[in-house]
């Protein structure tokens, strides 16, 4: 794999859950995109979701053991709360982009803080399922590729 898209919890529940905070766009729409857009590039971009901390750690360890060159993590609830996801994060030292579907910085006070975002390459938030395109692109224009 080049690139490993993580989602984290309830986002399998995408084009569902909160339709007015997240849109109606499902995850396996957002990931049939990101491997049509990688494949383009020439990327091998795979994706992974889960709603346990340590399965997605367990990810990234892989990920680190394959050689992926980015990763792309929208960490969910997990972006305000995991200190271990920040650990292992810092120890796979894969450059990673943070993508928010939502504008954090415009909900609830707790989440208006993230405990990834200074480890992040960059940080996408508040576009919508449109940030991961982004993520991907900017993902493709560091590694030098030109689709």
């Amino acid at each position: 794999m080049d690139v490993l898209v993580v989602n984290g919890p309830n986002l399998n529940s995408l084009g569902t859950r909160e339709p007015e905070i997240y849109g109606s766009t499902t995850l396996a729409d957002v990931e049939e995109g990101l491997a049509t857009q990688g494949g383009a590039a020439g990327l091998d971009v795979a994706c992974f979701q889960s709603n346990h901390e340590g399965e997605i750690i367990d990810k990234l360890y892989e990920a680190k053991r394959a050689g992926a060159k980015y990763v792309i993590i929208n960490p969910g609830g997990f972006t305000h709360t995991s200190v271990a996801l920040r650990d292992a994060l810092a120890a796979v030292a894969i450059p990673f982009i943070e993508v928010h579907i939502s504008n954090i910085h415009a909900r609830e006070e707790f989440r208006r803080h993230s405990l990834l975002t200074d480890l992040a390459v960059g940080s996408i938030v508040g576009l919508g399922v449109y940030g991961y395109t982004l993520a991907l692109d900017a993902v493709i224009n560091r590694l030098g590729i030109w689709a």
